[in-house]
């Protein structure tokens, strides 16, 4: 199923629930975005190769591949942020979601609205740095040998290749690299990388930042997050924009 209202956004809703499935895409597409679905990975891949995706619905109790292990590869790939579907609702499971690449978690039942503002606030986070065009802030930032392009969401290598991170990542590391030097807590974060409090309890957070810690002290050698406990985290690095 195809939306026919133009909009700049195309999102695919991988869900094994049929009705569900078209329910989420019948809302989604009133609302003016491009929708497509899919039952299963398979699908999915067909979809995937051959058109872009801005944001991907994901169901967690799919079957054959399930949700998280497509959520890990896709993540791995540098693939398009996720938002994850399932009727698990426990914080260890929203976190475990987190952990595995995913940059919300919405839990069954849910409305429509809700439904909505995930999508909207996730989106949001992608276009940050798009939305900086007309600014005077920096769009570029070296640190340590590696480069953060804001407008395309591109962290570089020393060696000139891409090291993929999510959605939700790069909203930290643009975040970081804004204040490095400085302190800043879990509130903080969640707010100036516009991360839906509701949706984004501390201790996702705390997921987040330590995935980014690990994508990054692999390249540069060194922990450049420091945490300091009971108040938040520190961007140690020396930070050029030029």
């Amino acid at each position: 199923m195809t939306s026919t209202l133009p909009s700049s956004h195309r999102i695919l809703v991988v869900d094994d629930d049929a009705d569900l499935r078209e329910e989420m895409a019948g809302y989604l597409g009133d609302h003016g975005y491009e929708v497509q679905t899919a039952d299963g990975a398979d699908g999915m891949g067909e979809i995937l190769g051959a058109r872009h995706i801005d944001l991907l619905l994901l169901d967690v109790l799919l079957p054959g591949e399930n949700g998280l292990q497509i959520c890990r590869r896709l993540a791995s790939e540098g693939g398009p942020p996720i938002i994850m579907i399932s009727g698990l609702a426990e914080e260890t499971d929203r976190v475990l979601g987190l952990e595995f690449g995913a940059d919300d978690y919405l839990a069954k039942p849910f409305s429509p609205r809700e439904l909505l503002a995930r999508v909207r606030a996730v989106l949001r986070r992608r276009a940050r740095g798009s939305s900086d065009l007309g600014s005077t802030r920096a769009r570029t930032y070296r640190f340590e040998g590696l480069v953060a392009d804001t407008l395309r969401h591109r962290l570089q290598a020393p060696d000139g290749s891409a090291i993929p991170l999510t959605a939700g990542e790069f909203a930290l590391l643009s975040t970081f690299l804004q204040s490095p030097q400085r302190v800043l807590s879990r509130d903080q974060l969640k707010d100036l990388a516009d991360q839906a409090p509701a949706a984004v309890p501390h201790r996702a957070v705390d997921v987040q930042v330590s995935r980014l810690r690990r994508k990054l002290q692999s390249f540069v050698g060194l922990d450049i997050i420091k945490t300091y406990r009971g108040v938040g985290y520190l961007f140690d690095a020396q930070v050029d924009h030029p």
